[in-house]
């Protein structure tokens, strides 16, 4: 029985918990992916993220709640959801005896694809993800970009209405990460695929995604178009490296300019009010205050500001880069500089 209308979202989740005892990994969260859009779904490890795509792609059973996957209830109809939504998670297992076209034949098998037409739609899904050369090699010799693009080849062989990828490019060299952002973009702009997303890669989520959401704690603290939320946080973040011991003098001239903000670890940051205007006042505020300045750098608000400002921290590893005096922002990203005792 179809429980829902045709004007539902292709994915929809309605105040979904899941409880391990007595932690809540998800805990309230509300969701809403349009029709042919990608959709990020970003956050730290632990935050929630693989367990709310366990939920919607009925693997794990809401502890409360509601969600609706292509229109049918995860809970109630489970099967149906299955038939209609396409999984590529980030532990997926894959038989590394079998070969490329071997696995494909068993996926159609398992959908009740037809011989002839099965045949036909593995050959496009190796061809598109760059595996015709590879098809009869076991998946033991793949590298780790290779498994995962069969992976998203298997997880397409039944045309879903909705494409569930957790996490595709964690371990990825860069090289296989640009290819496989390229292949969702097709498959989302060509095919029309509705894809959801989940990520703790900033770029990931600002480069693919129309909309994001982003979770900490199992709950949802920020939603909405990832250039939207990046204005919202208005002023650019000056981050400034100086000796532990004149943290705390640095901090005080740098309230006088902004507000203060989370960043990595040694660095201290605030967004500056006048912008770029601005930092040659704090450098003489420094200055003045007696503070040795290692490094500084101007960046433009980022998803990492949105995510810092939602959560009060920062996702582990997105600014480790500036922890290094005179390391520089990506080329039209950002300014830098450097005050006394920096490097020459």
């Amino acid at each position: 029985m179809h429980l829902v209308t045709t004007t539902t979202p292709p994915v929809l989740a309605e105040r979904l918990v899941r409880r391990f005892g007595d932690i809540a990994a998800v805990d309230g969260v509300d969701l809403a992916v349009q029709t042919g859009e990608i959709f990020g779904f970003l956050g730290p490890n632990g935050a929630g993220k693989s367990t709310t795509v366990r939920m919607l792609t009925t693997l794990l059973r809401p502890t409360d709640g509601r969600a609706v996957v292509a229109g049918y209830d995860v809970t109630t109809h489970p099967g149906e959801v299955r038939k209609r939504i396409g999984v590529a998670l980030q532990d997926a297992a894959i038989d590394p005896l079998m070969t490329g076209s071997e696995l494909l034949d068993l996926q159609a098998v398992l959908y009740g694809i037809e011989r002839s037409r099965a045949r036909v739609r593995a050959g496009e899904l190796l061809e598109r993800v760059g595996l015709t050369a590879a098809a009869d090699r076991r998946v033991g010799t793949y590298s780790g970009g290779m498994r995962r693009r069969l992976d998203l080849a298997l997880a397409l062989m039944h045309e879903p209405v909705v494409l569930f990828l957790d996490e595709p490019t964690t371990g990825l060299d860069p090289m296989s990460r640009l290819a496989l952002w390229e292949e969702v973009r097709y498959l989302n702009k060509e095919l029309g695929t509705t894809v959801l997303l989940t990520t703790q890669y900033l770029e990931e989520a600002d480069q693919l995604a129309d909309r994001i959401a982003i979770i900490d704690k199992g709950r949802i603290v920020r939603e909405g178009v990832p250039r939207e939320l990046k204005a919202q946080v208005g002023a650019p973040t000056l981050l400034v490296s100086v000796p532990d011991d004149q943290r705390d003098r640095a901090r005080e001239v740098l309230l006088g300019f902004g507000e203060i903000r989370p960043t990595a670890e040694g660095t201290l940051g605030v967004g500056l009010r006048d912008g770029a205007e601005a930092i040659a006042s704090v450098i003489r505020g420094l200055d003045q205050a007696g503070v040795r300045l290692h490094h500084m750098e101007l960046n433009e608000p980022s998803l990492d500001d949105v995510f810092a400002e939602a959560t009060g921290h920062r996702l582990e590893g997105a600014t480790s880069r500036l922890l290094e005096p005179g390391a520089g922002a990506p080329a039209g990203k950002g300014r830098r500089g450097r005050g006394r005792g920096g490097r020459k």
